[in-house]
């Protein structure tokens, strides 16, 4: 029996396993493959799991994903990377339910401008700084770093020999980024599980909510006329300013009132332009521009609120413009489509993840939500699969060119995660099943 607080004797011999090598070894290795959302990287490095994995006598379902099939189901998430096909990838200790599933993504974003990588090649895997280390290297923090956390705890557990009874799951799945493709494809196979960690970067919270984000695209028409002669024309990009500043009052209208989950995060439903195309010619007025952005999703708005406030801002704003009046801007909605998603506040997962780490680290982690999109929200409403975020790394970092996670981090949270699947899958008397590294 485990004492009301700290680690059973098993449990202490079980972590003191944990091979930190190993751990890093997998991420620079993981680092060093360029799986950028859709490419041929992100599908080789699915292959390579589901070898490792079967090796490692698991349970694997490795599939190719059926994209027309999951592209016309009403549910469907949304993409925007070019794709010509996708895998998903499980791995279970035993056939049947999983009592935990271990959830992490594998594609990672662009690099962006290469001269902003000061130091490194974003794909090196460098390590420095104290302690166990830092590495650097696109993907590091989001989220490859929480992959090789969830391969140390099957890891971890092989090793040590312990038996399970009931089955611990790994789900690897692609296309996070964009939408959650592989996610959803994975729950629409019929992969669930009672309870689900996202090792998704946490900086040591446990983040049990979400806040949606939504693709937008805006076009607002001009008229073209050579530079010299500019009043003969209208410029769209000139036209486009009054419904920029439109956005910036929706996001703060929007912000006014947040839930106390977010703690003093002063912008959780950020609404940014990331994109904006206009002219082709310059010394001509352009006559067309496109703005493309993301909007963040209220917790608990339906995602048709959040669009809706969004074209009705646009639309009152285009009212009061002369221009505008007469050229209506259009408003759609490609890509990634992540509703809000969110733990109910009193799961027993919240508390048995909260446990793990007090008993591992003598620390207990408080819930939170996150301002980002991620898979949570569909492992909770389409999969029913009770879910939050824990994992290594801060989030400050990710898809950035200066992207890096702690390695002591991520050995702690490995060491938490073991224990915590362990007590949610039920470990039994140990039988050694193998020893060293692999």
């Amino acid at each position: 029996m485990r004492p009301p607080s700290g680690l059973t004797p098993r449990e202490s011999e079980v972590i003191a396993t944990l091979d930190e090598r190993a751990l890093v070894d997998d991420l620079v290795e993981l680092v060093r493959t360029p799986s950028v959302t859709g490419t041929d990287a992100e599908a080789e490095l699915q292959h390579r799991y589901a070898e490792r994995y079967a090796s490692w006598g698991l349970d694997v379902d490795a599939w190719k994903l059926d994209l027309a099939t999951l592209e016309a189901d009403p549910r469907f998430p949304g993409t925007e990377a070019p794709r010509l096909e996708g895998h998903g990838l499980v791995a279970q200790t035993a056939p049947g339910r999983p009592a935990l599933v271990l959830q992490g993504h594998v594609d990672v974003v662009p690099t962006g401008d290469l001269d902003k990588w000061v130091g490194a090649d974003p794909w090196s895997a460098r390590i420095d700084g104290p302690g166990k280390g830092i590495l650097h290297g696109r993907g590091a923090c989001d989220m490859k770093a929480g992959v090789a956390v969830n391969n140390a705890v099957l890891r971890t557990l092989r090793v040590a020999g312990v038996r399970l009874e009931r089955p611990l799951a790994i789900h690897s799945v692609v296309s996070e980024e964009d939408g959650g493709l592989g996610a959803f494809a994975t729950l629409v196979r019929g992969h669930g599980g009672d309870a689900a960690v996202i090792t998704e970067p946490t900086s040591g919270r446990m983040v049990t909510a979400n806040a949606g984000a939504l693709t937008f695209r805006i076009e607002v028409d001009g008229r073209a006329a050579h530079g010299s002669t500019r009043l003969s024309g209208h410029s769209a990009l000139d036209a486009f300013f009054p419904l920029y500043a439109a956005l910036h009052e929706l996001e703060r209208e929007r912000n006014r009132v947040v839930d106390p989950l977010f703690g003093a995060n002063p912008l959780p439903y950020g609404l940014s332009v990331g994109i904006v195309r206009t002219g082709d010619w310059a010394s001509s007025v352009p006559d067309k521009l496109v703005a493309e952005g993301r909007l963040g999703v209220i917790l608990g708005e339906a995602p048709e609120s959040a669009r809706a406030a969004l074209e009705r801002a646009v639309a009152e704003e285009a009212l009061s413009d002369a221009w505008l009046r007469e050229h209506p801007p259009v408003v759609t909605w490609p890509g990634g489509q992540f509703a809000s998603g969110r733990l109910d506040d009193d799961d027993p997962l919240i508390a048995d993840v909260a446990d793990a780490v007090t008993d591992v680290h003598g620390r207990r982690p408080r819930p939170g939500a996150a301002p980002y999109g991620s898979d949570l929200r569909l492992m909770v409403g389409i999969g029913g699969i009770p879910t939050l975020q824990y994992g290594p790394g801060d989030v400050t970092f990710a898809h950035a060119p200066r992207e890096q996670v702690d390695l002591g981090e991520a050995i702690a949270i490995a060491r938490s995660l073991t224990v915590l699947a362990m007590r949610r899958c039920g470990a039994s008397s140990p039988t050694r099943l193998s020893t060293g590294r692999s």
